[in-house]
């Protein structure tokens, strides 16, 4: 398949998953929790993911599929899909408006889907970032100092009391700092100009997958950020001007 057929493909299961979630939204409980008592998971991160490996298996049969809920389906095409049916899934059990589903065919082709705001975000290895077909180009200019920064947080006590050690460091330096709760849309916003930077660590590849591509076609630094022995890996995104400087803070 092109960039754009995978990009089709995406769209597709995104959009399976996120009419399904937005049928449900404000009427869901929490089914059980994972890590930890405030990891959760419901049926409708279930049934979601239901849905995307159903477009999957019918458009792409043969491809590896690494979703949140399903753990691995092993392929033969040497393609991979890394899906997160429902991110933001606290937000989402809250009745608060800030989930979206991540959908990406491993570096080719990418979609963040907002159900509440009918905002897909699209990108692929060889075309544009896009929201609903608009082109998303960053300015490589800014500074940190007028920079609204987003980031988010573990469910691990211990590793959140890091996390807000870091966040201490970046909240003099930066404009403001936001914590939304998915990190997907996160990303989605830092392509389209609502965040200006974004960084976290803990994150999973499922969380990023799709969002990474969609801010590296909009033309931001996308940087992977190695374990720091207190902190495990994750990921930061700012415009090349400040890039450096909040590496400094937050990285390496």
């Amino acid at each position: 398949m092109t960039d754009d057929e995978l990009l089709d493909v995406a769209a597709e299961a995104a959009r399976a998953a996120g009419t399904l979630l937005l049928q449900r939204f404000g009427t869901e409980i929490v089914l059980a929790t994972k890590s930890s008592a405030t990891d959760v998971v419901s049926a409708a991160d279930l049934a979601a993911e239901a849905a995307i490996r159903e477009v999957l298996g019918r458009r792409a049969p043969h491809d590896a599929i690494l979703g949140e809920e399903g753990g691995d389906a092993a392929g033969t095409s040497g393609r991979r899909w890394i899906v997160d049916p429902l991110d933001g899934t606290v937000n989402y059990l809250y009745g608060i408006p800030q989930w979206c589903v991540s959908v990406a065919c491993e570096d080719r082709a990418a979609v963040v889907l907002d159900p509440v705001r009918d905002e897909c975000f699209t990108a692929t290895a060889t075309g544009p970032a896009a929201l609903n077909g608009r082109r998303l180009t960053r300015e490589e200019g800014g500074t940190l100092g007028g920079a609204l920064v987003a980031t988010g947080f573990g469910y691990d006590p211990e590793r959140r009391a890091r996390q807000a050690a870091v966040a201490a460091r970046v909240l003099p330096a930066a404009r403001d700092i936001r914590r939304a709760g998915a990190a997907a849309l996160d990303l989605a916003w830092c392509a389209a100009g609502r965040l200006d930077a974004y960084y976290e660590r803990g994150v999973q590849e499922w969380d990023i997958a799709a969002g990474m591509l969609v801010c590296a076609r909009a033309g931001l630094h996308v940087r992977r950020l190695v374990p720091t022995g207190a902190l495990p890996a994750g990921v930061m995104v700012a415009p090349p001007a400040f890039a450096g400087e909040l590496l400094e803070l937050v990285g390496p």
